[in-house]
């Protein structure tokens, strides 16, 4: 574990840098977390005991700089303080290491595999989730569990996340207009969460079947001699 002699004194989250100020190198960066994070938000609505942040950064030490990886999800804190929300994430603050982090590879590695992994075991979060669509004869997705202060490689894709009652896999797909391979969650039978944008159509489509269904029964009960106004 990371080890620091505790001063008198802990800034808030507040007074932190909220991250390490380091641009990505690909919008992928941001797209990838921020659409597991919007799907999380649908899925887990009526939960207020999770959190979800994209680029940034985690205080473990006042002292020290923020580690910051594209996203984490930590589970058993608050959704939100106040409408403020979040600007950084204090370990002494939280009273909760991240369950999961996410490293986005993109043009250039940036230590994923070296001092970052080094520096999320030492914290002692649980899953290390790697994305790297560059990779032509390796999986694009890592998913590392820490067993023992190491990191494992878990196999499959999905890869089941059972502290979190879902799986994270990789699979082509459209958001925000772009067909790709995206990040997606997964329930316990392998089914797909739903993007926003897919729940919008779904419920469109819904919305458009209801009223053909409408129309034809209101064709049927002309058809019949009977008025589908009086009937309402």
């Amino acid at each position: 574990m990371l080890e620091y002699k505790p001063p008198k004194y802990f800034p808030s989250s507040e007074e932190l840098p909220d991250s390490d100020e380091t641009p990505v190198d690909n919008e992928l960066q941001d797209l990838i977390p921020g659409l597991l994070k919007a799907i999380l938000a649908m899925a887990w609505a009526d939960r207020m005991d999770w959190f979800f942040g994209v680029d940034m950064g985690i205080y473990y030490d006042p002292d020290k700089p923020a580690i910051v990886p594209d996203g984490f999800l930590s589970l058993g804190v608050e959704r939100f303080f106040d409408e403020e929300l979040r600007l950084s994430y204090a370990i002494w603050e939280e009273e909760r290491v991240p369950t999961m982090v996410l490293e986005v590879v993109s043009q250039t590695y940036r230590k994923e595999y070296s001092q970052k992994k080094l520096d999320y075991a030492n914290l002692g979060v649980l899953y290390y989730v790697i994305y790297s669509s560059r990779r032509r004869r390796k999986p694009h997705l890592e998913v590392h569990r820490l067993v023992d202060g190491e990191y494992v490689l878990q196999p499959g894709n999905p890869v089941w996340l059972p502290e979190m009652g879902l799986a994270i896999g990789a699979e082509r797909g459209i958001y925000q207009g772009i067909t790709r391979e995206w990040l997606y969650w997964y329930d316990k039978q392998g089914q797909r969460l739903l993007t926003p944008e897919e729940r919008a159509q779904l419920a469109e489509q819904r919305a458009q079947l209801a009223e053909q269904r409408a129309q034809l029964l209101a064709k049927q009960l002309r058809a019949m001699g009977l008025d589908p106004d009086s009937l309402a």
